[in-house]
């Protein structure tokens, strides 16, 4: 076994790597003072830069944590290396040749550091698959990427490669490079099985997913043909190198560029980011399987030099101080609720946070191929502060027609203008408001003073943010959560990604309003007492069933862990846990609270019937919501310009009018 290195090559290591250079690739600096740079804490969060370089005695010290040291310590914090790996990686940079005190001569080759070794395998995968792209069996590869109008330099910039069809292919080249079974696996390249090791990406198009230094720590792979069974997006797993809270597909390409226009675009997938720095927006990154979350927002702060107050931002195109985080989200309804939920990060910034949605539903990879380059351009220059396009999408659930809808919206966007803590856009927003609704200003400005203050509205969570959580030990190879086993006879895929990115605070329910007592009644009885409701009445309960926030979430865990049909199957003790397995972290404790909170009714001989009542007011609620929704549309429609659909619109309102007869009737 190799021995230590030679202390005069670590001073060498020292010497040639400039720490300016090594921590600038993680934190943007600025001058602090001759010979003294500094920037926003990367082992922390802060507001205010306390972390300074003194690159002429090659230290660094952070004020506020209190950490500091050389550019190997850095190195070593930073990426989570022992010192000896962190030396050998930085001797790869400056070009150090490595000595040890036993068996003398060169670099150690039989046992190098674990991360490099790690890393060295993803390159030569990636060299591996990029040479496939070429190659007869890829033709399926190289039509996706034509039909998107990418062209073979296209490819080459991007290190986009095709990984082959067959079990072991990758496998046997990597073994025949010298790793080990065991290095594979740890990789993440290769999958245990039970009839053995395989290749993870198997007959897909991929890309290699870099961090902020440049260096490849997983892939992203594409689904190619049908009977392909495995996610669409299949990324590599969790591993030392590949967290997937903690990259951001693109960064190394648009990091400079960020730093310099001080602007981030973040759009949702791999041929967007591609679409969109071909088409100029080189700023342009994603998320790779995971909604983006504060571990991805420290990493854009840190580019972005984010250190300023935020304070006199402008509502539109202007730039602050701390530049502009641009969200991309495609036009449909899915693509508005991930807007939405983008909001809980917004204060995460200081920058100027906007949303850029196309109208028509095209990505920016459909956009560049219809519109070309200016297409893509003219969505993120077109963008809408996020704040406005919250708000607009709350009262878009209103019919501002009316009196009552003018008020339902005031109350849900007034805890929206509420939270946003900028003291000179809050005022703003609520003058913006009363416009919006066509309210009197001062009524606007006291719904906004006496509003709870939320950290953003609350949606459905992003299930490619909270998969494989919890303590059941969910399974599911592919970090978009869904299954990945191969062709019929094959081994299968499994093991569970890492924790979600943490997501903003649940705001508390009013207790004052009667529909959100009944949510909670309905949901303590469907985890207390499962075994007496109504199962198929219950789980038949779409998602919009509850309203609150709070509630809505609980509801979702209770259907993600196979609703009531599951819990009646299970045993009692073991409910609650199910559910808990299945909630994302936020929403724990409130699921703990339920699961314990005393009953409104809890005698034994009046139990059955308060529980059938709970769940039967709650159908009857929702289908009140319905029988409004359904007049709404109604009287928006003009009889004589389209009857066909007036006289449809007026039949489902008959018949939800029916259904909830029926129900009153039999209560």
């Amino acid at each position: 076994m190799a021995g230590l290195i030679k202390r005069e090559d670590v001073d060498a290591v020292r010497d040639r790597a400039r720490i300016d250079e090594i921590v600038s690739a993680h934190v943007t600096l600025k001058s602090a003072g001759v010979g003294s740079m500094k920037g926003l804490c990367p082992f922390h969060d802060e507001r205010s830069p306390s972390f300074h370089v003194r690159p002429q005695v090659g230290r660094w010290h952070c004020f506020g944590c209190g950490e500091g040291g050389d550019v190997i310590s850095f190195v070593q914090k930073i990426d989570g290396l022992t010192f000896t790996d962190a030396v050998e990686y930085l001797a790869d940079k400056v070009g150090v040749q490595l000595r040890y005190e036993e068996g003398g001569g060169q670099r150690r080759t039989e046992e190098p550091g674990r991360r490099q070794r790690l890393i060295e395998a993803h390159r030569v995968a990636a060299e591996y698959f990029s040479d496939q792209l070429l190659g007869p069996g890829a033709g399926a590869a190289r039509a996706f990427l034509a039909e998107r109008s990418f062209e073979r330099a296209d490819a080459e910039t991007f290190g986009v490669g095709y990984a082959p069809q067959g079990w072991d292919s990758l496998q046997r080249h990597l073994q025949g490079r010298g790793f080990t079974q065991a290095e594979l696996i740890a990789s993440g390249l290769m999958s245990q099985g039970q009839r053995g090791v395989y290749d993870r990406f198997r007959g897909r198009l991929v890309w290699p997913i870099r961090d902020v230094t440049g260096e490849i720590v997983g892939f992203g792979a594409r689904r190619l043909y049908e009977e392909d069974q495995g996610p669409k997006y299949l990324n590599t797993p969790e591993t030392t190198l590949y967290k997937k809270s903690h990259v951001l597909y693109g960064i190394d390409l648009a990091k400079r560029e960020i730093a310099k226009h001080k602007r981030v675009v973040v759009v949702e997938g791999y041929t967007d980011v591609m679409a969109a720095h071909l088409s100029g927006v080189t700023t342009a990154v994603a998320t790779c399987g995971t909604a983006f979350g504060s571990d991805h927002a420290k990493i854009v702060r840190r580019l972005l030099g984010d250190t300023s107050a935020a304070s006199g931002l402008q509502l539109r195109s202007g730039t602050s101080m701390g530049g502009e985080v641009i969200f991309t989200f495609d036009g449909d309804a899915a693509g508005q609720k991930a807007a939405v939920r983008a909001f809980g990060e917004d204060q995460r910034f200081y920058a100027q946070t906007f949303v850029a949605v196309e109208p028509s539903g095209m990505d920016p990879c459909e956009l560049r191929m219809a519109r070309g380059p200016e297409g893509v351009r003219a969505l993120v220059d077109g963008r809408t502060p996020l704040f406005e396009f919250v708000i607009r999408t709350t009262l878009d659930k209103h019919d501002l027609n009316t009196a009552e809808g003018r008020v339902a919206a005031l109350r849900e966007a007034a805890p929206i203008v509420a939270g946003i803590r900028d003291s000179a856009l809050k005022p703003e927003y609520a003058r913006m408001l009363s416009g919006w609704i066509g309210m009197d200003e001062g009524a606007v400005r006291r719904a906004v003073q006496n509003a709870p203050r939320l950290a953003g509205p609350v949606d459905l969570p992003d299930r490619r943010a909270v998969d494989a959580r919890g303590s059941g030990g969910g399974s599911g190879a592919g970090s978009d959560g869904g299954p990945a086993g191969g062709p019929a006879g094959g081994p299968s895929e499994g093991g569970a990604d890492g924790a979600p990115a943490p997501l903003p605070p649940l705001p508390a329910p009013d207790p004052r309003d009667p529909a959100v007592r009944l949510e909670r009644q309905a949901l303590l009885v469907a985890l207390q007492y499962p075994n007496a409701v109504d199962a198929p009445t219950f789980d038949a309960l779409e998602t919009d069933a509850f309203a609150t926030p709070a509630w809505r979430v609980v509801h979702d865990a209770i259907r993600a862990a196979g609703g009531l049909g599951a819990a009646q199957a299970a045993p009692e003790k073991q409910w609650v846990g199910l559910v808990v397995d299945h909630a994302e972290p936020r929403a724990v404790p409130v699921v703990n609270e339920l699961a314990v909170a005393p009953m409104p009714e809890d005698r034994p001989d009046a139990l059955a019937n308060y529980v059938r009542d709970v769940v039967r007011r709650l159908v009857d609620l929702g289908l009140t919501r319905r029988v409004a929704d359904a007049r709404s549309r109604l009287q928006r429609m003009d009889p004589s310009a389209d009857p066909d659909g007036y006289q449809q619109a007026f039949a489902d309102l008959l018949a939800i009018e029916r259904e909830r007869r029926e129900l009153r009737e039999t209560a």
